[in-house]
């Protein structure tokens, strides 16, 4: 993946009131890029989505929001970071419908959609980090 700009915010992630600040601050930074509603709405559900399995499975975490730029445009990045029980089988998490809670199973796989960038990174009893990035177009 591409550099992120040095003007990175990070929110700490524990409280389901941390997922709003999250979505809050992506929304801010992508109206901030010139994305069009369409592309904020998408990155701002990937990242709640990302955000709430942060909070819920990771046990807690944070999240840092910055501009990535590469050959002269912009986007936008979130890495989310927990130190949580991690995923044992990361193919299997992003297939639609598969569950480790109550929900629906499309969290993961449905942020990938979402996204232009997306990377994560898991091992069993150490946590989980997940990048989401959107390029504008």
């Amino acid at each position: 993946m591409t550099a992120m700009a040095p003007t990175t915010e990070r929110i700490l992630l524990r409280t389901s009131e941390d997922i709003v600040i999250v979505r809050q601050a992506v929304r801010s930074r992508a109206v901030e890029l010139g994305f069009s509603l369409v592309d904020q709405t998408k990155m701002v559900t990937a990242a709640s989505e990302i955000a709430r399995n942060t909070v819920i499975y990771g046990g807690g975490g944070w999240a840092d929001i910055g501009v990535m730029q590469e050959s002269g445009r912009k986007g936008l990045r979130v890495v989310f970071q927990d130190e949580g029980p991690g995923i044992a089988n990361i193919d299997l998490a992003l297939r639609d419908g598969y569950t480790t809670g109550a929900g629906l199973g499309l969290g993961l796989g449905g942020a990938k959609r979402l996204v232009s960038e997306f990377e994560i990174r898991s091992t069993p009893g150490t946590g989980t980090r997940v990048t989401i990035g959107r390029w504008k177009p």
